[in-house]
């Protein structure tokens, strides 16, 4: 009942990015007060047995940095009625670089925040106005020199990649940028056309056209030569660390950790069963302080469904996974193909198996997939 690792989705946000299709409450004025409320709610309802102590936390979003100085210290007050965050636990919020001043930074760290989840996307300000971003290439660049200067120096940036050809964005460009500046960690994500998205509607109204797989592909493969190259370890098929630099909480989810989610849409994996609030901010504040559950519905993990998991999990970190003596044939072809390397009998994908992960993880677990290519963004529990 009391997991090692946190979840809080907070859904605000001031304008919703064209291709996002996550919790978010669009809102001029963050209601921190209100929506602080209504998680202490929630949080009061989780059922414990005896100590709780956290390896990691999480905010994420939304934009977890709308909540401001005091709001981020707020929250992780709240949280700390209740568990006790290790010494050595990594706390790290989302941030937008408009949000971050060196006053801000500095609270943030006060209120214990050690690691910062930077959503830069690119340094083409043209580029981020297609995007509905509301920060230059410029303020990214502030933003960090703002962080270090107040001692976060674990930051991580995320970047999108497959833009729309028309844009003429050079992928390139972004990544020698974001190299430059010697971040700890670098995510990048593959843009998807997610459905009730402004980007859905125009590519549907057929103003907008995706990019094919083919540069998909190549642009994939590109950030993996270049981050490879300037001394990141590709451990897992979005995300790029120097030595000892991982994301500890993310990689909770990928080895199968239980963890609490908390806030609109927070998905928790206790035991075996995996749970997941109800979407709407309204919806969700509303029952949170009625004292009803928030909980929209939940699955139990049968031994079959913690297989094809395990599979899927391995297969999308560095860390690979334990092929059983059935898998042999597949395997073998996937070495043929240059997709993945087999040692111990531990199956680790390369790049170019990371493209096709979806397919081949399907393959092993006997099950259909109509994805061959990565293209998730964000945060995995929210």
């Amino acid at each position: 009942m009391n997991p090692r690792h946190l979840y809080i989705h907070v859904p605000f946000c001031a304008r919703r990015c064209v291709y996002c299709d996550f919790s978010i409450a669009v809102r001029r004025i963050t209601p921190v007060d209100e929506y602080i409320a209504a998680l202490r709610a929630e949080l009061s309802t989780h059922e414990r047995g005896g100590d709780w102590n956290l390896d990691t936390v999480y905010l994420g979003g939304g934009t977890p940095s709308r909540l401001g100085a005091t709001g981020i210290a707020e929250v992780l007050d709240l949280v700390r009625e209740h568990a006790k965050i290790e010494p050595t636990a990594e706390v790290t919020i989302e941030a937008n670089p408009e949000d971050v001043t060196l006053a801000t930074a500095g609270a943030w760290r006060a209120a214990g925040v050690n690691r910062v989840s930077l959503g830069v996307q690119s340094f083409n300000d043209e580029v981020l106005k297609w995007m509905h971003r509301s920060h230059t290439g410029a303020d990214a660049e502030s933003a960090l020199r703002a962080l270090r200067g107040a001692g976060i120096n674990n930051v991580s940036i995320d970047l999108i990649f497959a833009l729309p050809e028309a844009l003429r964005r050079v992928w390139l460009d972004d990544l020698t940028r974001a190299i430059a500046l010697d971040p700890p960690h670098i995510s990048v994500y593959g843009l998807a056309v997610e459905p009730a998205t402004p980007l859905s509607r125009w590519v549907s109204a057929k103003s907008v056209k995706p990019l094919d797989e083919d540069p998909y592909a190549e642009e994939f493969l590109t950030a993996d030569k270049m981050l490879s190259g300037a001394g990141y370890s590709h451990y897992e098929v979005s995300n790029y660390a120097r030595e000892g630099m991982r994301s500890q909480h993310n990689s909770s989810y990928w080895s199968g950790a239980e963890y609490l989610g908390l806030g609109p849409s927070a998905h928790s994996l206790i035991g075996n069963e995996r749970r997941w609030n109800v979407r709407n901010y309204a919806e969700w504040q509303t029952l949170a302080l009625s004292g009803e559950s928030v909980v929209a519905g939940s699955e139990i993990l049968t031994d079959e469904l913690r297989s094809l998991e395990s599979i899927y999990l391995g297969l999308r970190t560095s860390s690979g996974y334990h092929r059983r003596g059935t898998d042999t044939d597949r395997v073998n072809r996937w070495v043929s193909a240059g997709w993945c390397s087999v040692a111990e009998d531990v199956v680790k994908l390369n790049a170019s198996g990371w493209l096709r992960l979806d397919a081949l993880a399907a393959d092993l677990g006997g099950t259909s997939s109509g994805r061959n290519y990565i293209s998730s963004h964000g945060s995995s529990a929210a």
